[in-house]
């Protein structure tokens, strides 16, 4: 007997729903870590805000400001923010807030005003002028340090402390503070300061200014020039073309000209005086009276 091997129904789908689910599991298991909460940093604080920023109430008090170091979107909600080392829980940020929602590369402000019910932004603890300040951020798990800092005591009024490049490492004081904002900023043009300080007069723009220009003028006439050459060129090739002859009048004499003129006369025996144009060169006799003339306009004498 004969055994048949049937193939098991849907078996041509097998290898689209494996790839599919390899697909969703691997989709679901693999998260960027620049989209993890640990690529947040504590980017700028100011401790002093005596003539600074206000926030939402019109309220001056010191702020803390985070920094958005990946290139995905991070979902801060139930993470962590205090003041002392052994609270890790003392500020957890609201969850369901669409601004604890942080973009690529972008800030994040909490002010430090010890007065939590103000909103999601407003902690449960301020910032001491006179001593040293301890910050650190903390995952939603409240063990998993994602940054920290130790500010040091005396912090000027209105100058924050923060890092000299947005998210790095090196930190500097800054008399001009940044909040939700880039702490490197360019203020000025370093080629209009260069260009101010080796040409205040404005001679050298001038100059080539029109040197600018001059240039583009004689540029545009080589153009044309060619261009009409090769338009003169094309048409000579033309005439030659279709049998006609070209004769520079500069080559030759009145009485060469004059002669040439003769003989196509000559030749056309049909010529009549009518046209202005036409030059009678020689003289046509008349057998007969002009119109105007009388005498020849009766035939007999009227009777008396």
């Amino acid at each position: 007997m004969n055994r048949i091997q049937t193939k098991p129904r849907g078996g041509f789908l097998r290898p689209a729903a494996i790839f599919l689910i390899a697909a969703l599991l691997l989709a679901g298991r693999t998260e960027a870590p620049a989209q993890r909460v640990t690529s947040m940093k504590i980017n700028e604080v100011l401790v002093v805000n005596e003539d600074n920023f206000v926030d939402d109430y019109g309220k001056r008090s010191g702020w803390i400001e985070l920094y958005n170091t990946s290139a995905g979107t991070v979902n801060i909600g139930g993470c962590f923010l205090t003041n002392e080392r052994g609270n890790p829980k003392k500020y957890p940020i609201p969850k369901g807030d669409i601004l604890t929602r942080i973009s690529p590369r972008q800030h994040v402000l909490f002010w430090a005003d010890g007065v939590a019910s103000r909103g999601t932004f407003h902690l449960n603890f301020a910032l001491e002028a006179g001593q040293e300040n301890y910050i650190a951020l903390y995952d939603s798990d409240g063990k998993t340090l994602v940054d920290s800092l130790l500010i040091p005591p005396a912090q000027q009024a209105d100058v924050s402390y923060g890092r000299s490049k947005d998210g790095e490492e090196g930190w500097m004081y800054f008399t001009k503070v940044t909040p939700s904002t880039n702490n490197l900023t360019l203020d000025k043009n370093e080629k209009i300061d260069n260009f101010k300080t080796n040409d205040s007069l404005g001679l050298g723009m001038t100059i080539t200014a029109m040197a600018v220009v001059f240039l583009g003028l004689f540029f545009l006439y080589l153009v044309f020039k060619q261009v009409a050459r090769l338009a003169i060129a094309a048409g000579k090739f033309r005439a030659q073309k279709a049998g006609h002859a070209t004769v520079h009048g500069s080559d030759l004499s009145g009485e060469v000209l004059a002669a040439i003129s003769a003989a196509l006369y000559e030749l056309n025996e049909d010529v009549h005086d009518i046209e202005r144009t036409v030059l009678t060169i020689q003289k046509v006799k008349r057998n007969y009276s002009p119109w105007s003339s009388k005498i020849y306009s009766l035939r007999e004498n009227p009777k008396k």
